[in-house]
């Protein structure tokens, strides 16, 4: 059997016209329903992601320190790390690492307990409470099988949405960012073991809206899933080995005669 390629998905926002096609193509491929939404002061629609939108274009006003006014694109998203918090902390399996390295979910096994919504450092998965589910994206996974791009990429007028080899993807962000120069530079490869989306910025990460600069999974959970629950399930795997070991070399523990209202010899005797 050949193994699966170890895919990136690489986003120049320096190509992105906003167009939105990507979060369009989304939807539809997905089957994902529209909610209605109230005007907020910004083309940005929804305002955040959403148990039904996977996939969002941030628009935001930036001034550059000489006091030149533009528009930055941003398209947000499961960045699909390869040290997952919301692998680590998800209880039931619904999240879970896929041959080409990129995160999956099962929903059917989705129990709603939301632990990955509080794990996650990029704040990706969301909850729907009709459902009790959570839900977020796949990076078009069934599409991938079959030798597709994801619905997004295929949708991406500009090319400012690609996805190939690990390193290939990651040779061509770094020739972009050279290419581009000043503030530019690649985001996601250097960080919770290294996403599976990576980032050209034309600007240093502090200036997009939620954009974390330094994402790590939460300490919490490291204790917790690296540290606390390999040695519970050791402390719990050596009671169990001691009592299996007492079994064998002392046999069943039998009740004592006068647990069972059994006269003994001595009694017996002095009659």
């Amino acid at each position: 059997m050949n193994k699966q390629p170890e895919l990136v998905k690489l986003i120049d926002t320096t190509l992105c016209t906003a167009c939105r096609g990507c979060q369009v193509a989304c939807k539809q491929w997905n089957e994902m329903p529209g909610l209605r939404t109230r005007q907020w002061g910004s083309y940005q629609n929804p305002p955040d992601l959403q148990w039904n939108t996977w996939t969002l274009i941030r628009f935001q006003e930036y001034e550059d320190k000489a006091g030149n006014f533009q528009w930055i694109f941003r398209k947000d998203g499961c960045m699909h790390c390869t040290d997952a918090a919301c692998v680590k902390v998800c209880p039931s399996g619904s999240l879970y690492y896929t041959p080409m390295k990129t995160v999956g979910i099962h929903h059917d096994k989705c129990i709603g307990c939301k632990e990955c919504m509080a794990a996650c450092p990029f704040h990706i998965p969301k909850y729907d409470e009709k459902t009790d589910k959570v839900y977020k994206c796949d990076l078009c996974y069934s599409r991938l099988q079959e030798g597709l791009s994801p619905a997004c990429v295929k949708s991406c007028p500009t090319g400012a949405l690609t996805i190939g080899d690990k390193d290939a993807m990651l040779k061509k962000a770094y020739a972009r960012v050279k290419e581009l120069g000043g503030d530019a530079n690649v985001y996601g490869d250097k960080f919770v073991g290294g996403t599976h989306v990576i980032y050209v910025l034309q600007f240093k990460p502090e200036v997009y809206d939620e954009l974390p600069v330094n994402p790590k999974v939460p300490l919490s959970v490291v204790v917790w899933k690296d540290l606390l629950k390999p040695l519970s399930l050791l402390a719990a795997g050596g009671v169990l080995g001691g009592s299996f070991l007492h079994y064998v070399i002392h046999g069943p523990k039998r009740p004592d005669p006068e647990d069972n209202n059994i006269p003994n010899e001595k009694a017996e005797g002095g009659k």
